[in-house]
C-alpha cells in the first residue's frame, strides 16, 4: 500500500513553503519599491495562474493562484510601449494611467524596481542570520573539516529498532560525549572515526557511552553486536559530525554579525560560482562537492537540512537566498539581471529596445531556463527524492 510518513511529508511541506517564501519576498522587493515610486501595480500574486481567488485593495489585485511554484508582480507598463503603439516619432501615448507607467520613469528608478527583487533576498539572508546569531548553528562536517577551535559534537540522527542503542534508551538527536569500559575511563570522542575504532574493539563487551541530552550528560550502557544485521553498524545508529560554525551572542550584536555573515557568504558563493565556470572552461567539469540541483532538488536538500535542526535549516535558507540573489543578477533574459542589461541598452542608444525584440529574446531564454531546468529535474533531482523517500521508509 502506498504510504507516505508523516514526518517526512511535513518535512517536506515546512522545506517546500520556506522556498515558496522565498520567491514572494523576492517579488515583494519589486512590488514595495514600484509602489514607493508611484507605479501602477496591477497585481500581487502568489503562485502562477490559473487564479484560485484575488481580492482587490485599491487598485491592485491580490491572488492566490493554482500552480504553487514562486509568486509574481504585474506592474503596469514594464513590458514598455513599442513604436507601432506609440505616437509620432515614436513617443508613447499618454492616457489617463500613463504616467504611472513603468516604462516612462527615470532610467534610475527603473533600476531600482528591478534591483528590488535581489535587494530582498539579501535583507531576508541578513535578518535570518541575525536570529541565527541570536540562537546559535551547527552544520555537519566531515572529520577533518575544522579545527580543535570549533566547537564540534557527534549526533545521533537514527536509531535502529531492536538494536542495542534501542534497547539502552538512546534517542534521536542524542550527542555522545565519551565512553568507558573496564580499561579505559572518560575518554572523549570528536569524530566519527573515534567512535567506530571505539565500537569496533568492543564487539561483544559491555561499555558505557556519555550521551548529552538537552544539556545534560548520562551514561548508557550497552553492549555492541559482534554480527549485526547487513545495513547496520554494532550499536544500531547513524552519526554526524557537526561543527559550530555561528556562535550565539547577544540580541544587540546579533544584527550586526548577521550583515557582516551575509557579506562573507556573498564573497564565498561568487568565489564558488567563478569556480565552476573556471573549471568548465577548462574542460574539468563541475568542481567536486558543486551539485546542480532545481527547484524539486533545492527542496529536498532544504528537507535533509531540517533533519539537523532548525539552525541549520535557517542557515541553509540564509545561504539559498544569497544564491539566487546573485543567480538573479546573471545578465540573461527572463532574469532581473537581463532586464538591466535592456536598460542600460536604453541608457546608452537614448532609446529603449523595441518591445518586440525584447519580448522575443526574453521568450528565447525563458523557453532555454525551463528546459535546462527540466533537464536537472529528470537528471538530477528526480533520484534524490528517491533517495530521500527511501531514507524516509
Amino acid at each position: 500500500m502506498f504510504h507516505v510518513p508523516c514526518s517526512m511529508l511535513i518535512t517536506l511541506l515546512i522545506a517546500f513553503f520556506s522556498l515558496i517564501a522565498l520567491m514572494i519576498i523576492h517579488e515583494f522587493g519589486h512590488f514595495i519599491i514600484a509602489k514607493k515610486f508611484g507605479v501602477k501595480v496591477e497585481e500581487f500574486g502568489i503562485g502562477y495562474p490559473p487564479r484560485i481567488f484575488g481580492k482587490k485593495f485599491g487598485e491592485t489585485v491580490y491572488s492566490v493562484n493554482l500552480i504553487p511554484l514562486g509568486a509574481f508582480v504585474k506592474i503596469y507598463g514594464e513590458e514598455g510601449t513599442d513604436a507601432s503603439e506609440a505616437g509620432s516619432a515614436g513617443s508613447p501615448v499618454y492616457g489617463v494611467d500613463d504616467y504611472r507607467s513603468f516604462s516612462n520613469l527615470a532610467i534610475w528608478k527603473r533600476i531600482l524596481i528591478c534591483l528590488g527583487g535581489v535587494i530582498a533576498f539579501w535583507i531576508a539572508a541578513i535578518i535570518i542570520f541575525s536570529v541565527l546569531f541570536g540562537i546559535g548553528a551547527s552544520v555537519p562536517v566531515g572529520d577533518n573539516d575544522v579545527n580543535g577551535a570549533t566547537v564540534v559534537n557527534i549526533k545521533i540522527m537514527a536509531v535502529e529498532k531492536n538494536s542495542p542503542a534501542d534497547a539502552a534508551g538512546i534517542k534521536v538527536g542524542d550527542e555522545i560525549v565519551g565512553f568507558k569500559t573496564s580499561l579505559l575511563t572518560g575518554i572523549k570522542i570528536n569524530k566519527i572515526s573515534d567512535f567506530q575504532n571505539f565500537v569496533k574493539d568492543s564487539n561483544g563487551k559491555s561499555v558505557n557511552l556519555t550521551i548529552n541530552r538537552q544539556g545534560q550528560n548520562t551514561d548508557f550502557i550497552l553492549t555492541p553486536r559482534v554480527s549485526p544485521p547487513a545495513g547496520q553498524g554494532a550499536v544500531g545508529v547513524q552519526l554526524e559530525r557537526m561543527a559550530t560554525i555561528i556562535e550565539k551572542v547577544t540580541w544587540y550584536q546579533a544584527p550586526i554579525q548577521g550583515i557582516i555573515f551575509t557579506g562573507n557568504v556573498t564573497l564565498k558563493s561568487l568565489q564558488g560560482i567563478f569556480d565552476v565556470f573556471a573549471n568548465l572552461f577548462k574542460g574539468k567539469g563541475v568542481p567536486s562537492g558543486a551539485e546542480l540541483a532545481g527547484p524539486i532538488g533545492i527542496t529536498i536538500f532544504l528537507a535533509n537540512a531540517a533533519s539537523y535542526g532548525a539552525g541549520f535549516f535557517l542557515y541553509f535558507i540564509g545561504s539559498i537566498s544569497v544564491l539566487v540573489a546573485i543567480f538573479n543578477l546573471f545578465p540573461i533574459p527572463a532574469l532581473d539581471g537581463g532586464k538591466l542589461v535592456f536598460l542600460v541598452i536604453e541608457k546608452i542608444m537614448k532609446k529603449p529596445v523595441p518591445v518586440k525584440w525584447e519580448q522575443a529574446i526574453t521568450a528565447i531564454f525563458f523557453f532555454l531556463l525551463i528546459s535546462m531546468s527540466i533537464f536537472v529535474t529528470i537528471k538530477f533531482d528526480i533520484p534524490r527524492v528517491v533517495d530521500f523517500w527511501k531514507a524516509g521508509l
